[in-house]
């Protein structure tokens, strides 16, 4: 087998493409030597807890234990593993997300008793040297008593919630990548220090995302010439700094639920409409209409609608060599707002073969659309249908032959993909079939099948109105 530099060189190419994509950024941070220490980098919800309205008066906070109660050990497919899934020093996590917040100034409550030795100890020392100078020793200020008792910890961990992959491999050379999400689930409350009532209960949920990406080339390029190649990663998201993460959201959280409550003030009445509030709460009302998995479950596409696609028609029938010929089509959507839509199209096209048979075409048809997933920015889905077609040049041609013996009947079923840019356009790709019922298109008849064509298109969805 001779080298065939071309070849090779989409292979690099297809190499270059992977790594370019987004999921392969750890590719470019791999490290070739021993790092420094460094300051710990913030959580990603460390902007929203900073950026806050400023308190009135900080809230006095005491933090006793803020644990680990899942229990949970970090899954492993070797065997047991006995070291803990998530870390057992949450409660220094939320310290530092209190003071983090600039609300509230957290008083020593973890290592009280050591806190009361070291007292007892400045005091037995200020006696004896009170008793050998004789010189009045200043007492030691009270300490600090709290508003409120911060309680609550990690609640649960869940492993594997997701987990999903996909590869391909062509004549040795491929590539692969598998991703697993895990989820940590944090709940605070606070509690009031003069009546034992509970103010006010917050939970926060973070996922943590591991994958993995590998390429490789395994084949002869030459007689006795064997090129190997490989290579990838593997990236974890560290534990803490999701637990970090969820304890930020959730402090966040306590600030403004117990700033609307009246618990705690901003320094100002204005503060209450500030964009860090407005968001929360724009966020919380998401929540109410959002899946398991945290997808946004809301009404997404209007009664009415009208699309424009273009594409390709390829020809199957009693002919051999078909081409790709372009198709063009406009249309009209009504929905029923549930998993069921419809579709009126009129198209133009063309059905062709290398030799022997070329046809103008121009088609209507309706269809029926069954959306897996209606509430969701993007959803496949699944279509069938029926329309006709008459063979001419103008799209005045359909209405002329109307009646005749030249309107060709068919009936049709496709899938496709809908992703909604904004909430009035969207992206529609799809791939259909359709079937017609004689076998008269191409003048030929042969063969167990009637005529039939493929089309693949790409088309925006514009829905008219507005959303709720």
């Amino acid at each position: 087998m001779l080298f065939k530099p071309k070849a090779f060189v989409g292979q690099v190419w297809l190499f270059v493409l992977l790594c370019l994509a987004s999921g392969c950024a750890p590719y470019f941070h791999q490290p070739f030597q021993s790092s420094q220490a460094a300051l710990g980098v913030p959580s990603p919800a460390y902007e929203d807890l900073v950026d806050l309205p400023k308190p009135q008066q900080k809230v006095v906070a005491a933090v006793y234990k803020f644990r680990d109660q899942t229990g949970q050990y970090k899954p492993s497919e070797l065997g047991a593993n006995w070291s803990t899934a998530v870390t057992q020093g949450a409660t220094t996590i939320l310290i530092n997300s209190l003071e983090e917040s600039g609300w509230f100034t957290p008083i020593e409550r973890e290592n009280l008793g050591n806190l009361l030795n070291e007292r007892k100890i400045i005091r037995s020392t200020r006696a004896e040297s009170e008793a050998i100078t004789g010189k009045k020793e200043p007492n030691l200020p009270g300490l600090l008593f709290a508003g409120i008792i911060l309680e609550g910890g990690i609640i649960s961990y869940d492993a594997n919630v997701m987990t999903g992959g996909a590869g391909l491999r062509y004549f040795g050379a491929g590539g692969s990548g598998q991703y697993r999400e895990d989820r940590v689930t944090v709940y605070l409350r606070a509690i009031s220090t003069s009546t034992g009532e509970v103010l006010k209960t917050v939970y926060t949920t973070k996922t943590i995302l591991s994958q993995a990406v590998d390429f490789g080339v395994f084949r002869y390029v030459h007689f006795k010439r064997l090129l190997e190649a490989e290579t990838g990663f593997t990236y974890n998201e560290p534990t803490e700094i999701a637990v970090k993460e969820a304890i930020d959201k959730a402090v966040q959280s306590l600030v403004i639920e117990g700033m609307l409550a009246g618990y705690w003030r901003p320094q100002t009445k204005a503060d209450l409409e500030a964009p860090a509030v407005k968001a929360y709460l724009q966020e919380k009302e998401d929540v109410l209409n959002s899946d398991i998995q945290g997808n946004l479950m809301t009404e997404r596409r209007s009664l009415v609608g009208i699309s424009a696609a273009a594409g390709t028609h390829y020809y199957q029938g009693d002919y051999a060599n078909p081409e790709f010929k372009f198709m063009g089509e406009a249309g009209l959507k009504i929905s029923t707002r549930n998993y069921v839509n419809f579709d009126l199209r009129i198209g133009k096209g063309a059905l062709a073969t290398e030799q022997n048979f070329q046809v103008d075409i121009n088609y209507a048809d309706l269809g029926l659309n069954y959306v897996l997933f209606p509430k969701l920015r993007s959803s496949p889905y699944v279509q069938v249908g029926g329309g006709a077609l008459v063979v001419g040049s103008g799209v005045g041609d359909i209405f002329r032959d109307f009646g005749d013996n030249g309107l060709n009947p068919y009936v049709k079923a496709g899938l496709g993909w809908e992703y909604l840019l904004t909430k009035n356009i969207g992206i529609d790709l799809s791939a259909t079939s359709s079937y017609l019922l004689d076998d008269d298109l191409d003048g030929v008849s042969q063969g167990r099948f009637n005529d039939y064509y493929w089309t693949g298109k790409l088309g925006i969805n514009f829905y008219l109105g507005l959303y709720k």
